[in-house]
């Protein structure tokens, strides 16, 4: 007989290598238990970071002697009883799985009591209960694991540093904490407390104790309500990101859960404004009918399935962009205390001339004078400006084709956001004063000082611009008069002949000339001329990675790429006019506040902060 059932100890153990990763994963599945048995203070006890003890004390509901006794029985659980249940799942829990891993693979005591009677309390170790015995427990429970994977030497080869184990629990109780604010978290490592809330159900109270107050004082609450779906949080302002979008957090239903396309659609809401390899700081509470998420996907919980998926990306992508267009996005300079410098006070020689004394280093100075001259602004320029047809700033339109008529729903959805964009621009009119090394606009209102990086500032004119032309439709085929002439490897070869279809509704019909090359005799009227072959070259290596071709998604790109090229560089001098037209083209973007790659464009030193730097407010 070569297949047997194996023994339940055997089976627990393979059990709590999928649910019991590392001491994180137990803190989790006890504080979890505890937010399900509706507790509203709940204490976390570590020492060395979990491997030595962990220990869960809670206000909750309690369990009776033989609950107690059944909870670590395997797959024993009380918020299951029938498979219509498990579409309706309202808890953080409900496999039944936890405990009996947990105790299987630890030693574990607990005391508890529902308040009503006398207490239980219970020892196990390695699953088996080895004491049980009356304990007059308040209401609550509380839970202590000990010697973690003592029976399982090989997993704690692959424990990591303390600090790193650490790590992983702060990080784990911080999601818990945004995840429930009405509940009052205390943790403790070593006996040194580490990180406390308040549990007052404010959540921005909370991600003040998480992030700090800096950041707290940044974020932007939203609120966006659909059918399906209820989203509220808080977003960080653009300029407040990180280099990892570990400081997102999607809660669905009080449940923290990792999920790629909602980052996705959160990345994307913030589209522009943030620089790139940047994420922002993000709590997002989504509160949904339970029938339309599926949480029995992922042994530890955290990874979800939902049936109306595109839909909830787009709630959350159109909550984030409304309350963007609700501000203005301008970064407030804050003065920090200078320090210290002993200053020496240098002999100078009034015997020299004038002209020596200011090529001293202590007196030089450079003095730009503005010139009328440039590169890419001739005398009519006045008129390309005011031109609506013509790109902003260039002597001749780039793309010229005939103006089509948008379709029925087109002209909805443009009234549309013409009806909900603010009537007033969102950045204030300023008056260039000068120009900072040839690449800084220095401007003025009543407001104080501004600071715009003139790079960046045409790069969103012009972005707009090409966007707006290359959001044409591609009804039209361009003929060429010289086919274009592709050569691609053997692997783009086999894709592009899996995926000649798609092409073919994206514009793009490959024909075969010869070993794994291809001519072009058309494209979409949209491309813009000379960034043909770049464009259909993505394109095919978009289907290698997507599978499909997303052409808004390749036209972004485009618009991005040609407003960079055609913008003005730095070390470049405008002259007023110039430059006060640069700033009124600017006051009239959508997003006038970073430039398509996220770099911020204006900065602004507030009158009150310019007298505090000269002493004259205290």
């Amino acid at each position: 007989m070569k297949i047997i059932q194996m023994p339940d100890a055997l089976a627990n153990k393979i059990a709590a290598g999928e649910v019991v990763e590392r001491p994180a994963s137990v803190v989790k599945e006890l504080v979890e238990n505890s937010i399900d048995a509706n507790s509203t203070w709940i204490k976390i006890d570590i020492k060395e970071a979990g491997l030595e003890e962990i220990k869960v004390t809670d206000n909750g509901e309690g369990m009776s002697e033989e609950d107690c006794e059944t909870a670590f029985l395997r797959h024993a659980t009380s918020k299951i009883k029938s498979e219509t249940d498990l579409f309706h799942v309202h808890t953080l829990g409900f496999r039944g799985e936890a405990l009996a891993s947990i105790a299987s693979v630890s030693k574990v005591t607990i005391q508890t009591s529902t308040g009503e009677e006398a207490g239980t309390y219970l020892a196990l170790e390695g699953g088996k209960v080895t004491e049980k015995k009356k304990a007059s427990a308040r209401k609550g429970s509380e839970i202590t694991v000990t010697d973690l994977f003592y029976n399982t030497p090989a997993r704690l080869k692959y424990m990591k540093t303390i600090h790193t184990e650490l790590g992983h629990i702060t990080d784990l109780i911080n999601r818990l904490a945004l995840s429930h604010p009405e509940v009052r978290f205390e943790v403790t490592h070593n006996g040194r407390g580490i990180f406390r809330t308040a549990g007052t159900g404010d959540l921005l109270q909370v991600i003040s104790q998480v992030y700090g107050m800096n950041v707290a004082r940044q974020m932007l609450d939203v609120k966006h309500e659909t059918l399906d779906f209820s989203i509220e949080g808080y977003i960080a302002k653009p300029e407040v990101t990180r280099a990892s979008r570990n400081y997102i957090s999607t809660i669905i239903n009080g449940r923290y859960i990792k999920s790629i396309p909602l980052n996705k659609a959160i990345i994307q809401a913030y589209h522009t404004l943030l620089p790139i390899g940047r994420s922002p700081i993000v709590v997002l509470l989504i509160q949904m009918d339970p029938i339309l998420v599926d949480v029995n996907v992922h042994p530890t919980k955290l990874e979800v399935r939902f049936s109306k998926e595109k839909e909830l990306f787009q709630a959350i992508e159109l909550a984030i962009k409304s309350r963007f267009k609700e501000i203005s996005l301008i970064p407030e300079m804050e003065q920090k205390p200078l320090p210290k410098v002993k200053t020496v006070q240098h002999s100078m020689d009034f015997s020299k001339p004038t002209s020596q004394l200011r090529n001293n280093d202590h007196w030089q100075q450079t003095i730009y004078e503005p010139t009328t001259s440039s590169s890419f602004m001739d005398k009519k320029i006045e008129e390309h400006i005011t031109a609506t047809e013509q790109e902003p700033y260039l002597s001749e339109p780039v793309i010229e084709q005939e103006q089509y008529t948008a379709s029925n729903d087109e002209v909805k959805i443009d009234e549309t956001i013409h009806e909900t964009r603010p009537e007033e621009p969102r950045v204030p009119i300023m008056y260039p004063i000068g120009q900072l090394q040839g690449t800084y606009i220095l401007a003025q209102n009543e407001n104080g000082l501004y600071m715009i990086d003139q790079h960046a500032a045409q790069e969103r004119v012009k972005y707009e611009f090409f966007k707006k032309k290359l959001g044409a439709p591609i009804n039209e085929l361009q003929e060429l008069l010289i086919p274009l002439t592709f050569e691609f490897s053997k692997q783009e070869s086999i894709w592009i002949e899996q995926y000649k279809e798609e092409l073919k509704q994206a514009g793009i019909f490959f024909e075969s000339f010869g070993h794994q090359t291809y001519i072009v005799r058309s494209h979409p009227n949209w491309f813009p001329t000379g960034y043909e072959e770049d464009i259909i070259r993505e394109m095919v290596e978009q289907i290698m990675s997507e599978e499909k071709i997303d052409v808004e998604k390749i036209r972004e790109e485009a618009a991005i790429l040609m407003s960079c090229k055609r913008s003005i560089k730095a070390n470049h001098y405008l002259n007023q006019d110039e430059m006060f037209q640069l700033l009124e083209h600017l006051r009239q973007t959508e997003d006038p506040f970073t430039c398509p790659h996220g770099r911020p464009i204006i900065v602004h030193f507030s009158t009150y902060e310019l007298k505090k730097m000269f002493k004259r407010v205290m």
